[in-house]
């Protein structure tokens, strides 16, 4: 696996240790289907959260979220769909982006709840 691969899972897991401390319980991790993945599927309070997590040196540039573009967005819910369809949670269907910016060794993290429909 290369590094920013190895990156994008350590910041996966650092945002998974987040849900958690926030309450959440987590029903899934890397759910791929042909075409799409999700990072991290969680749920709180009546609502399953299908979190995108983007990890960013800095937002100079741009911020995080920009980079969860229409197309990405098309590509998670069509997963999205395909997870609710194979599970009956009953629950209200929700897009989170987690965006984290890397620096000196120090994440900071920033929650963005229904960050697009």
């Amino acid at each position: 696996m290369d590094r920013r691969k190895l990156a994008g899972r350590s910041c996966e897991a650092e945002a998974a240790q987040y849900l958690r401390a926030k309450g959440y319980k987590l029903l899934g991790m890397n759910y791929a289907r042909r075409g799409g993945e999700i990072d991290i599927i969680a749920s709180r309070d009546g609502y399953v959260a299908f979190v995108e997590v983007k990890l960013r040196a800095g937002a100079e540039f741009a911020q995080a979220r920009e980079f969860v573009t229409a197309a990405k967005q098309r590509r998670i819910k069509q997963t999205a769909l395909e997870w609710l369809a194979e599970h009956d949670c009953g629950l209200q269907p929700r897009f989170d982006v987690i965006e984290i910016y890397a620096r000196e060794g120090e994440n900071r993290l920033n929650h963005l709840e229904n960050a697009f429909e």
